[in-house]
């Protein structure tokens, strides 16, 4: 008898993969607004939304998918997510200068309520609970 393999888009991983889905609408259809209507007001922020929705894009994507290479297409994703807000968030709250209209990562992501900071860490411990289900088989 062989066994299912272990999915990325099976039980709270479809709660996930539909909440990058909706990160991924709202923050690419929000920068490319801002980008092409008002880029010179804080083109370093609307390029930063814009990536940070090429990011959720390529996490949905990853997360939909099966296999060992996009397995790990997903954690990059979801790393360069974590690390993205960390880090955009921190300079937002150091250097308000620096970021003259906000970011989806700004403040942690307090306009999108805090959901890119809880986000990424809840992939990651979803992506290591799918590789250890997998690793018990």
């Amino acid at each position: 008898m062989t066994r299912k393999a272990s999915s990325t888009a099976s039980g709270i991983g479809r709660v996930l993969i539909a909440v990058y889905a909706v990160m991924a609408l709202g923050a690419t259809a929000r920068s490319l607004f801002q980008i092409a209507t008002k880029f010179d007001e804080a083109p370093l922020a609307y390029l930063l939304s814009g990536l940070a929705g090429l990011v959720y894009i390529v996490a949905t994507v990853a997360l939909i998918r099966s296999g060992r290479g996009w397995f790990r297409v997903a954690v990059i994703a979801i790393v360069f997510e974590l690390v993205g807000v960390i880090t955009v968030g921190t300079l937002s709250q150091v250097d308000s200068v620096l970021f003259p209209a906000d970011t989806v990562w700004s403040a942690f992501g307090a306009g999108y309520l805090f959901v890119p900071l809880a986000l990424p860490v809840l992939g990651l411990i979803w992506l290591y609970r799918v590789r250890r289900a997998e690793g018990r088989r």
